[in-house]
Parts: C-alpha cells; sequence; structure tokens
C-alpha cells in the first residue's frame, strides 16, 4: 500500500523530469510522455481513493502516519487532481502544439501534479510546507510560459503565494508553540487564545492567497491575460481552488474547529462576502474574456468560504462541494474559452459573435458550465449553493442577526454571475459577429473537446445525482458527519419537470412556426443592414453600471490598482528605498552629518 502512495508522486515527478531534460525538438515524445505519465498517476489515485480504508488497516501503515495522511477528505482531493492533470495535458497537446519549449512546459504540469498530490497527502506540517513551496515555484515557471508580459504576471503571481507562505511558515511556530505534534491529524487545538487566533489568521491567509480570495487574489486577473490558458484552466481554476479550500477546510474542521457566531467565524463570512460581490462587480464590466473569468473564479471563492464560515455541518459541507463543482466548471469554461482563442485568435469580446453555429460543441460545453456557475437548477453548482444557503439559514438559528445579510450577498452574487454570463454568451456565441471576420470559424480538432465535454457531463452528473454520487462517495465522507438539509430538493424530479417543460415549449415552438415568414433583422425599427451601429455588442452590455457615481468611482480606483494589496507593497517598498537612496547619496559632508548624529543618539541613551 505504501508503494501504491509513494507512486503517485514518483511517477509525474520522474516522468516530468526525463520531459525536462528531452531536445526541445521531441515535442511529440515530451507531449506522449506527459499523457502517459498524468493518465497512470490519475489510475493510480483511482486505485489510492477505492483502496483508502486499507492504508488505516495495513500494519506498515503505522510507520508512515507521521509522514502522509490518507483519510476520505484528502483521497478525494487527491483523485480530482489526477483527473485536471489528465484532462489539462490532454487538451494541451492540442492547444500548446506549436509552441516552443514544450518538453519544459510538459515537466511543469507533471512536477505540479505530484506535488499537489503530495500537498494534500502530507500529514506532517514540513513536509506539507516543501510540497507547498514548490508549488510556488511551478506556478511561476507555468505562467512565465504566455505572452511577452508573462514573467511580469508570474512576479506578481510568485511574490503573492511566496508572502502568503512565510506567513503559513509564521502560523506554523505559532502551532508549535501551543501542540507538541508535528502531524496534522494529531493537532487539536482550541481558539481560546490570542495565539491560536493569530495563528489560524496566518494559515487562513495562506489558504486565501493559493485560493485567490481578497484581498490576495490581484495575481490571477493579470495572469489570466498573460499566460497560457491550460495554465489558467489548471491552477486558478481547478488546482488552487482544491488546495486552498483544503488547507481552509483542515484547519477550521480539524485543528482548530471553529464555532458558530465566533470572532473567526464573522471574519471568514466577511472575507467570503467580500469576495462574491466585489469580484462579480469586476467581472461585470470586462471586455477580455478570460479575465472575466478570472474573476468569476475569485468570486466563486467567496461561497467557499461563506460555507466553511458558517462553522455547520451543511454549511461546511457546501462550501467543499463547492470547492470540488467549481474546479469542474471553471476549468470548463476556461478550456472551452480556449477553444474560441484557438480559432479566433483573440480573447476581446468586440471582437467575437455568431460562433455557436461554427463551434457547436465548443458552445453547448460553455453553455452547460455557465448555467452551472450561475447556480441554475438542475446543474451541479445550485446544489452547492443551496447548500451553503441552507448553512446560513441554520446560522440564524443560533441567535446572530446577521445571517439576512450573508444570505443576500449570496443570492445577489448569483444573480450578478447570471447576468455576466449572459453578457459572455452573447458576445462570444450569440450575438452578431463583429467586424472582425474570423476566417478559420469552425470546431477545433477533437482532442481538444475531450475535456470540455467530461467537464460539462460531470456538471451534470453532480447536479442530477448530486445525492447519489458526489455527496454520497466525496462530501459526506470527508465531513464525517450526519448532514441534515432543512429544505427539500428532489434533483431527478426536478430534472425531468425541466426537460418536460423543455419539450412542451420546444413543442409550442414548432407550432408557432407553421405559419412564418422570413423578414430582415431590426431592432426597434431599424434596419439592421441599413444601420449596423443598432447592433447590440454584448461586450457593452451593463458599462452602464460604471455611471452610478459610488461604482464609478470604485472602478476608477480599481482601474488605478489602489486595492492591490502588492501594488502597494511594491510603492512601499520602493518609497523607503527612494527615501534610503535620496540620505545616502554618496556625498562625503552628508555621511559626516549623520555620524554627528548618530553618536548624539548614542550619547542621550548612554546619558
Amino acid at each position: 500500500m505504501r508503494n501504491l502512495l509513494l507512486s503517485s508522486l514518483i511517477v509525474p515527478f520522474i516522468l516530468g523530469l526525463v520531459s525536462f531534460i528531452l531536445p526541445k525538438k521531441n515535442k511529440t515524445l515530451a507531449c506522449a510522455l506527459a499523457i502517459i505519465a498524468s493518465f497512470a498517476t490519475f489510475i493510480v489515485c483511482i486505485a489510492v481513493f477505492m483502496l483508502k480504508s486499507k492504508f488505516y488497516l495495513d500494519n506498515s501503515y503505522i510507520y508512515t502516519l507521521q509522514y502522509f495522511l490518507v483519510d476520505n477528505l484528502s483521497a478525494f482531493i487527491a483523485l480530482f487532481i489526477g483527473l485536471f492533470g489528465f484532462l489539462i495535458v490532454l487538451y494541451s497537446s492540442g492547444f500548446m502544439k506549436d509552441k516552443e519549449e514544450l518538453n519544459k512546459y510538459y515537466a511543469y504540469v507533471l512536477w505540479t501534479i505530484s506535488a499537489s498530490i503530495g500537498a494534500v497527502i502530507s500529514n506532517n506540517f514540513l513536509l506539507f510546507l516543501t510540497f507547498w513551496g514548490v508549488l510556488g515555484i511551478t506556478l511561476y515557471l507555468l505562467i512565465a510560459m504566455g505572452t511577452e508580459d508573462a514573467p511580469a504576471s508570474a512576479k506578481k503571481a510568485f511574490i503573492i503565494i511566496g508572502g502568503s507562505d512565510a506567513l503559513i511558515l509564521l502560523g506554523m511556530a505559532a502551532v508549535f508553540q501551543l501542540s507538541p505534534f508535528l502531524e496534522i491529524s494529531r493537532i487539536h487545538i482550541p481558539l481560546t487564545n490570542n495565539l491560536a487566533v493569530f495563528s489560524f489568521i496566518c494559515l487562513a491567509l495562506g489558504a486565501f492567497a493559493k485560493s485567490g480570495a481578497m484581498p490576495l487574489h490581484t495575481w490571477i486577473p493579470d495572469s489570466a491575460e498573460t499566460a497560457p490558458t491550460p495554465v489558467m484552466a489548471f491552477l486558478p481554476a481547478s488546482l488552487d481552488k482544491l488546495l486552498g479550500i483544503y488547507l481552509l477546510f483542515r484547519i477550521s474542521v480539524n485543528i482548530f474547529d471553529i464555532q458558530p457566531n465566533s470572532a473567526i467565524s464573522l471574519f471568514l463570512m466577511i472575507i467570503g462576502s467580500i469576495t462574491i460581490i466585489a469580484a462579480v462587480m469586476m467581472a461585470l464590466v470586462q471586455h477580455n474574456f478570460k479575465k472575466l473569468l478570472s474573476y468569476h473564479a475569485v468570486s466563486q471563492v467567496g461561497y467557499m468560504i461563506l460555507g466553511i464560515g458558517t462553522a455547520n455541518p451543511i454549511g461546511i459541507a457546501g462550501g467543499l462541494f463547492h470547492m470540488l463543482n467549481n474546479a469542474v466548471y471553471k476549468s470548463c469554461l476556461f478550456l472551452s474559452g480556449g477553444n474560441v482563442e484557438y480559432r479566433a485568435k483573440t480573447d476581446d469580446l468586440s471582437k467575437l459573435g455568431g460562433l455557436a453555429k461554427f463551434m457547436p460543441v465548443t458552445f453547448i460545453a460553455f453553455a452547460i458550465a455557465s448555467f452551472s456557475i450561475s447556480g441554475i437548477p438542475p446543474f451541479n453548482g445550485f446544489v452547492s449553493k443551496w447548500m451553503i444557503y441552507q448553512g446560513i439559514i441554520e446560522l440564524g438559528k443560533t441567535g446572530t442577526k446577521l445571517w439576512p445579510l450573508w444570505l443576500s450577498v449570496a443570492m445577489f452574487g448569483s444573480a450578478l454571475t447570471l447576468a455576466s454570463f449572459m453578457k459572455l454568451i452573447h458576445a462570444i456565441f450569440l450575438g452578431q459577429p463583429s467586424a472582425k471576420k474570423i476566417d478559420d470559424a469552425k470546431e477545433v480538432p477533437a482532442v481538444m473537446n475531450i475535456a470540455p465535454v467530461i467537464l460539462a457531463g460531470l456538471c451534470i452528473i453532480f447536479g442530477v445525482w448530486a445525492t447519489q454520487i458526489p455527496l454520497r462517495l466525496f462530501i459526506v465522507p470527508s465531513m464525517q458527519t450526519h448532514l441534515t438539509f432543512s429544505g427539500m430538493w428532489n434533483s431527478s424530479l426536478a430534472t425531468i419537470l425541466i426537460l418536460v417543460g423543455l419539450l412542451i415549449g420546444f413543442i409550442i415552438y414548432l407550432l408557432g412556426s407553421l405559419k412564418s415568414r422570413e423578414v430582415r433583422q431590426f431592432i426597434g425599427g431599424e434596419d439592421l443592414e441599413k444601420n449596423p451601429q443598432m447592433n447590440p455588442s454584448g461586450a457593452e452590455f451593463y458599462n452602464t453600471v460604471r455611471e452610478i457615481p459610488l461604482l464609478q468611482f470604485l472602478y476608477k480606483r480599481a482601474e488605478e490598482k489602489l486595492f492591490d494589496i502588492y501594488e502597494m507593497g511594491k510603492r512601499a517598498v520602493f518609497g523607503v528605498s527612494s527615501l534610503f537612496s535620496y540620505l545616502h547619496n554618496g556625498i562625503l559632508p552628508t555621511y559626516c552629518v549623520w555620524i554627528l548624529l548618530g553618536m548624539i543618539v548614542i550619547m542621550l541613551v548612554i546619558l
């Protein structure tokens, strides 16, 4: 059993090393190695998940307990790390085939898979931090393989993630003061003193940076504009969400055990609410579809933090389920968007339109994922959001007066998410083609549609059969407690009723089209052929939001990066360095003055 566990780390690491040292011209071999390694790792992850109970029964596991922990939570997250790793490698074989240094790209992807699995099965805090630090390096290397501006975005991501790693180390040091153990499974600390609260906040900030919660989120939108699209689907969209929320779950439930209506619970719910609303408001006004998707990758983290912040079983389970759902549909959205970028050679919404008839598979996958992230039944995003809503309502039963606020934020965020995806689908697929002619408007190669189709299928399966599959196999076992639903939701019955409604609507449409006439397109009585300026552009949807005085001020400050913690830190560091540069100007009399002032200070201290 121990060999099976270690092979999930060693196989992608060794084959990644082989890919790294291959000559640049051997692109096909590097791709084949990556597909074999990622698929083999996925199979091993399936075996680990199926046999996870035997890790406790095997006597040899007693020896490895201090290093690795394969419980229900780590096993299911490792399973999906393996799945996403394989799908991204498969997709990259089509999307990245003409890129340079593919051997290094696949090596970095395989090392990321290895380190991610290592992080979630680590039971030793120091071993966990080692794998976590490796992920920061591979994140930098993968983002830097994008456009000419990618190195700057990669540096920003590395500094934010690296700074949060320092906070995690500081939080661990505080944990070691409160507990004599290094093993995560043996640490249980009540949040009853200032040092424990300080430790929790440090570790939580590390989780926020990894998952992309505010205010440590700004590396994600910047990376979206410059990094390769498969990298965005692989890291910020899927793996970083799994890892960041995994860490937050561990510290909130296993290590510290937060309580409802506590200060820590309030802290998490405030962060979650701000992240939901602020990020979705930024998404509404974006004209670059990858940047729009990146802000939604941030916004959805707020729901996960909000669910865990309720500190009750149904809310925490909803946050954990939403973590899984988000990884599925957000990765599908980025990959489907990658298909559009691959054909249209642009990610500017104003230069797209009318692609549904040319790229039907991509359109359907994108539409399903859009319905999922917007919380529309019967797709998976609805179920996890519904559970989070229940967790917030349950929180109200404990006496808190703020639960209507949290519930309103969550539901309003869902409405704005749906609005922004109406804009996105119209601008890319359903609207009129833009002035820019897309010469290669056709479906992408089949290998690039495999991953989006599988992920879109999971959006349906995890929604229609939510209770039977994801909740029963992954979420409830990870919670190790019984879940009580305060409302009723029969996903199978709801799906049947929705399909019946759609069928009736389609029949009515067919009956209405028996007597019809064709006319040229018009809007407000104006012929679009004669007045093309009347053609609505999806890219311009909701631009009037910017005209609201308060929002206009906030949007302007956001564009100036006033709320960007990285830019704030950079300005502070450069300000201090400029001050020292001014004071130490290389002129001898200036240094004599400093010596004299220093002597005076020493004399005053002595006297």
